[in-house]
């Protein structure tokens, strides 16, 4: 035997080991094995038959109890469209409240299969909560104080007293905003939300900090919103994110393809009303998207060809649930960052093919 010979063999044997455990070749390979938890939180969904959703019910625009004590607001929402994309109902949802606080225990240990609930996206919280998504909404944190204080700045609040929700980056960006600057200040805590505000507004802190979202929908609750002005200073990002629990990517990658598709909808003009008669665009991408033509990646996810046309029946476009809860429609605040990258804002989903 030529030594050519045997060296061409040995390399055809290695060719072929090396596609077999691949599950590559003529097709008798196995198939490549799903990483471990694949689909666990996904079957756990779906013989529940609901989306258990870690929630809030205290902050308009985002999460509050209406009169009929139905849960609604720009994170519920989300929910409802993620469970009429999996399970075809809206409806098919469990809210579990939670505490600010309570946001990472309850991913950590799997009590919820998903937080809703205006959490901040940071790399520690990434690191141990859970997996975090796709951003839902932009923020940065700012400070609220009483028109009569005649404050318009930080350095003004040198040595002063502020209201702040315990266990949140809000009270972590306030320390490093002080510090930054060399300030000082007491800070008056509670994990409570609704306490810090009444706290505030009964007059027993100086300011008080959080997200300017949350800032904006609190004011509009309060006796006399007119006396209490949100300082025309952002000390922070804060890319407001939907988190599941880490182990389950056919779960992750689920809850990150509805973000898409809602974001995609409004860009495609796709909205609550007209979905089924966009089922017979001319626009390829509105087909495919649609379920009507092509593939984005549904049968991967074990997702109905037309989950996300389910999802935008249930509760609109990304612009749909923006304007019902945090604009024209609810807290009446400006998109800015929250419009799509088309119209200058940050809003952009990768595409649905």
């Amino acid at each position: 035997m030529s030594r050519k010979f045997l060296i061409t063999t040995s390399i055809l044997i290695l060719i072929a080991l090396f596609a077999a455990a691949c599950g590559t070749g003529d097709g008798d390979g196995q198939e490549a094995a799903a990483p471990s938890g694949y689909g666990e939180i996904v079957q756990r969904i779906q013989d529940r038959g609901s989306v258990v959703c870690g929630s809030r019910t205290d902050l308009a625009g985002f999460g509050e109890l209406d009169a009929n004590g139905r849960n609604v607001g720009f994170d519920i929402d989300l929910c409802r469209a993620i469970a009429a994309a999996l399970l075809d109902d809206p409806e098919a949802v469990e809210f579990v409240p939670l505490s600010a606080a309570e946001r990472g225990p309850a991913l950590q240990t799997g009590e919820v299969d998903i937080l809703s609930r205006n959490a901040t996206w940071t790399s520690t919280r990434d690191a141990q909560w859970g997996n975090f998504t796709a951003v839902w909404f932009y923020d940065g944190q700012g400070y609220m104080v009483p028109v009569a204080s005649g404050i318009t700045e930080i350095e003004q609040l040198d040595g002063a007293t502020v209201c702040v929700t315990s266990g949140t980056t809000t009270e972590l960006n306030l320390a490093d905003s002080f510090r930054q600057r060399g300030l000082d200040f007491t800070a008056v805590t509670f994990e409570d939300t609704a306490t810090v505000y009444d706290t505030y507004e009964e007059g027993r802190c100086d300011a008080t900090t959080s997200d300017k979202s949350q800032l904006g929908s609190v004011r509009q609750g309060f006796a006399n919103p007119d006396d209490h002005m949100i300082l025309d200073i952002t000390i922070s990002k804060e890319p407001l994110t939907p988190a599941v629990p880490s182990g389950d990517d056919q779960w992750f990658d689920i809850v990150k393809v509805v973000v898409w598709g809602l974001i995609n909808a409004e860009e495609l003009g796709v909205t609550q009303s007209n979905v089924e008669q966009m089922k017979s665009s001319d626009n390829i991408e509105v087909r495919r998207l649609l379920g009507t033509e092509g593939e984005w990646g549904q049968s991967d996810l074990g997702l109905p060809a037309d989950a996300i046309a389910k999802a935008v029946t249930a509760v609109g476009n990304y612009g749909e649930i923006f304007d019902r809860y945090i604009g024209p429609g609810g807290l009446d605040l400006p998109r800015g960052q929250n419009n799509l990258w088309t119209n200058g804002g940050l809003i952009y989903a990768p595409p649905m093919r």
